[in-house]
């Protein structure tokens, strides 16, 4: 069952966080979520030291601000090709 939320965040981080989630086609509602599920998922396993934050998470939770050329296509591809190595 789906419930409605109240944040308050800072006015330019959702104003960038908004404009991500149009180019990457989703809700930013969609994207807290699983933001929010993945913090549980680690949490619960007790793995958190072990996982790398990409740089687009980190300057979520900080919130500086995201280039207007980032590609996170290539971004998250870089990260696997390297975690996998």
């Amino acid at each position: 069952m789906k419930a409605r939320l109240t944040l308050t965040l800072d006015e330019e981080l959702i104003a960038k966080a908004k404009d991500y989630a149009n180019k990457s086609g989703r809700s930013l509602s969609e994207i807290v979520e699983n933001y929010l599920k993945a913090i549980l998922i680690l949490d619960k396993n007790k793995d958190l030291g072990k996982i790398e934050i990409s740089p687009f998470v980190k300057s979520l939770s900080i919130g500086s601000g995201l280039s207007a050329d980032l590609d996170y296509k290539k971004e998250y591809t870089d990260y696997l090709i390297e975690k996998y190595k």
